[in-house]
C-alpha cells in the first residue's frame, strides 16, 4: 500500500529566511547539528551541501516522486542488514526456515555462508530470503527474495564474494560454504499487516540504494530528541489536519522526504509522508533541507509568511495506538 501525497506545490516557496525578517523575530528553535557517525555501508557518500537556492530546483518534488520506488526500498533493506530468514524445501517435502548472515554484492545479490548440516536438508534450490529492518521502533519494512540457491564454482567469482563476506563481517569463510541467491523475484512491503508489491529482479539490480542510509537512524533519533516542537509545527503547516496531533515523530528519512506518525487521541494514529522541495543526496542536504522548511513553518505560524502552497492531505490509518 503506497502512500499518497499532493505535493506542497510542485516546489516549496523559497524559505524567507533569505529575506529581511522583522527585528524583533528571533526564531526559537533550530536543527540541533547532528554528530558525526561512521558509515557502515559498503558504498561511499558524495559529500556535497545541499542549499535552498533562487534558481528553480532540479528536482520536482510531485505526487508520483515523493517516495522512492520499492526496489529502491529493497536494496536499502539488504545493505543495512545482515541477518534475515532463508527458507527451503527438505526430503519430506515441508518448508525449513532458518536465520542465516548475509552481505550483498554490487547489484543487492545476496551472499551466503551455509553448515554442512543445513545443505543436507534441502532437496531443491527454489527459496526465499526475507529480510526486516525495523525504524524508529514504529515501522518494519521488509523484502522477500524468491529465486535458486545457487553454488559458484567460477574461482575469480568466488573470489569476490569472499571479499563482500570479509567486508561485511571481518572473517574468512571455507569456498564450499558460499552460496548465493540467484533471484527472480522480490517482494516488498511497507510493514507487517500491509500488502506488498512486487519488484523484478532487473528492477531491484538497477535501482540504487538511498543515499542517507547509513545517517538515516541517527538523523531520526536527534530529529525526535532534539526537534519536537518543528515536528509538531510541520503537522499544523504542511499537513491538511481536521484534528489537533497530541504527538508527532519521524519514522524514517530518505533522499525525497520523510514519514512521520502522527498521534490524536480522539481519531487516532496516523503515518504521513512530507517531501523535501528538492532532492538531496546527503545527510548535509537533508539536514539544509529541514532547516529551511522549518524556517518557513515558524515564519507562518507566526504569521510572516502567507500559506502559498498545497498542503499534504493524504494520511494513513494504522491500527496501532500511540506512538
Amino acid at each position: 500500500m503506497h502512500l499518497q501525497t499532493q505535493s506542497l506545490t510542485t516546489h516549496l516557496p523559497i524559505p524567507s529566511l533569505f529575506l529581511p525578517k522583522p527585528t524583533t523575530a528571533i526564531k526559537p528553535h533550530q536543527f540541533t547539528p547532528l554528530k558525526q557517525q561512521n558509515p557502515i555501508s559498503q558504498f561511499s557518500l558524495k559529500c556535497s551541501l545541499s542549499t535552498v537556492s533562487a534558481e528553480p530546483p532540479t528536482h520536482v518534488v510531485g505526487s508520483s516522486n515523493d517516495k522512492p520506488f520499492p526496489a529502491e526500498v529493497s536494496r536499502t533493506i539488504m545493505e543495512l542488514s545482515s541477518v534475515g530468514t532463508l527458507s527451503t524445501l527438505t526430503n519430506e517435502g515441508w518448508p525449513l526456515s532458518v536465520g542465516v548472515r548475509f552481505a550483498v554484492d554490487d547489484y543487492g545479490t545476496p551472499v551466503l555462508c551455509l553448515s554442512d548440516s543445513y545443505r543436507q536438508f534441502s532437496v531443491d534450490k527454489r527459496s526465499s530470503l526475507h529480510v526486516q529492518l525495523e525504524q524508529s521502533g514504529m515501522r518494519t519494512p521488509q523484502c522477500t527474495i524468491q529465486g535458486s540457491l545457487d553454488k559458484p564454482e567460477d574461482r575469480e567469482v568466488l573470489k569476490w564474494l569472499h571479499s563482500r563476506w570479509k567486508k561485511r563481517f571481518g572473517e574468512e569463510v571455507k569456498d564450499e560454504l558460499i552460496y548465493v541467491v540467484a533471484m527472480e523475484r522480490i517482494l516488498q512491503m511497507e510493514d507487517f499487516m500491509e500488502d506488498g508489491v512486487w519488484v523484478s529482479s532487473s528492477d531491484y539490480k538497477n535501482a540504487s540504494p538511498d543515499p542517507l542510509r547509513d545517517f538515516a537512524e541517527a538523523f531520526v533519533n536527534e530529529i525526535n530528541d532534539k526537534n519536537m516542537e518543528d515536528l509538531s509545527r510541520f503537522c499544523n503547516v504542511y499537513v491538511d489536519l481536521d484534528f489537533q496531533a497530541s504527538e508527532a515523530k519521524m519514522i524514517w528519512v530518505d533522499r525525497l522526504g520523510f514519514d512521520m506518525r502522527l498521534c490524536s487521541p480522539q481519531k487516532g494514529t496516523f503515518d504521513v509522508r512530507i517531501p523535501f522541495p528538492r532532492e538531496v543526496t546527503d545527510v548535509k542536504g537533508a539536514k539544509s533541507s529541514f532547516n529551511g522548511m522549518s524556517q518557513l513553518a515558524w515564519e507562518v505560524e507566526k504569521n510572516y509568511q502567507t500559506v502559498n502552497f498545497k498542503k499534504v492531505k493524504q494520511l494513513k490509518q494504522i491500527t496501532v495506538k500511540g506512538l
